[in-house]
């Protein structure tokens, strides 16, 4: 009987070690939440990632990462701009939020005959914040800025101001 006892819990914690190694641990879902000028305005924005959609990096953006892209949402006198922060030409554009979607206006530039990599990298600036954005936050609940389009996906953490 004591055997048959034994055999029964060591059976029992094989079959319930056996499921929990078939369970699946997974993060939380990323929590969408609907972006207001506030939101952006409450942090500057560090690009952390991006990605062409087939996959690869989008190198243009990380050719110094002591100085990565970062956009600066403010008010400026009543009207909603963001700056590029890290190009080699000084640069901007107006935005609006409407119903969560953001829209980049007409961008504005210095003209100034940057080198490569720099000139590379002030191009792909701008086409990297033209899209779909949508915001979350990740593990450690910083929150991500996330602007898609048809040809790349760019990932920016909130730091702050």
């Amino acid at each position: 009987m004591k055997n048959m006892s034994k055999v029964m819990m060591v059976a029992t914690l094989a079959v319930g070690t056996f499921a929990a190694g078939c369970q699946t641990t997974s993060l939380p879902a990323p929590v969408s939440q609907p972006i207001t000028a506030d939101i952006l305005q409450a942090h500057n924005w560090q690009l952390v990632d991006a990605k062409r959609s087939n996959g690869d990096e989008v190198t243009q953006l990380f050719f110094d990462p002591a100085k990565p892209l970062t956009l600066n949402f403010m008010n400026d006198n009543g009207r909603d701009y963001v700056a590029f922060m890290n190009t080699c030409n000084n640069m901007g554009a107006g935005y609006s939020v409407e119903n969560g979607e953001v829209e980049i206006k007409s961008g504005i530039s210095t003209m100034m005959a940057c080198p490569e990599p720099q000139a590379s990298f002030d191009t792909a600036a701008l086409a990297t914040v033209k899209g779909k954005y949508s915001l979350s936050k990740n593990a450690n609940n910083v929150p991500i800025l996330t602007i898609k389009n048809d040809d790349q996906v760019a990932y920016f953490k909130a730091v702050t101001k």
